[in-house]
Formats: C-alpha cells, sequence, structure tokens
C-alpha cells in the first residue's frame, strides 16, 4: 500500500502500527518533483508515487530492506532502507 498527498505527507496521517517509509526529494537543497519507486531487496519493482510540490513521498510496507528510487527530470537516484515493524523510516533524497 502506498499514497502521497498534492501537499506533502501529512504527520498526522501516519498509520500507528504501519511500517512507513517517508521523505522527501531535492536538488542543490531545493524540493524536486517527479516520482519515487519502492524496490523489494532483490530489486522488484513494488510501487511508486509522486511526490508533492514540495518534493515529499511517503510509502506503507512491509518491515525489510528497501530501495527507495527517485526519478525525476534530468537525474535518478537510490537509497537503501530498512525498515522496522511498525516504525517510521525516514529517507532524504539528493538528485
Amino acid at each position: 500500500m502506498c499514497g502521497a498527498k498534492a501537499g506533502g505527507p501529512d504527520p498526522s496521517t501516519i498509520k500507528p502500527g504501519e511500517t512507513t517509509i517517508q521523505g522527501q526529494v531535492t536538488r542543490d537543497g531545493e524540493p524536486v518533483v517527479g516520482y519515487v519507486r519502492l524496490l523489494d531487496s532483490t530489486g522488484e519493482f513494488t510501487a511508486e508515487v509522486p511526490t508533492s510540490a514540495t518534493g515529499q513521498f511517503r510509502f506503507y510496507a512491509a518491515e525489510g530492506t528497501w530501495t527507495v528510487r527517485a526519478l525525476v527530470p534530468g537525474g535518478t537516484a537510490d537509497r537503501t532502507v530498512v525498515a522496522q515493524q511498525g516504525g517510521l523510516a525516514e529517507v532524504a533524497i539528493a538528485v
């Protein structure tokens, strides 16, 4: 399950007990609009969400090791994140 709001993830919408991966995509310190993909530990595509106008994104995922891939005009960047059951993993992606 995944999702992103037009104005960015609202902290009050984090679901208690859910494993959440969220963050922001930036270039030179400024937010970048594009897409973010979630890939499982084998590199298989799991989900994709658009970033908000402020470069923010959020996924709800199972615990484990994930790759978060930013796909934005002019670049891509990957970050590995380890999500723990019921936890919040913050990811900053600079492209």
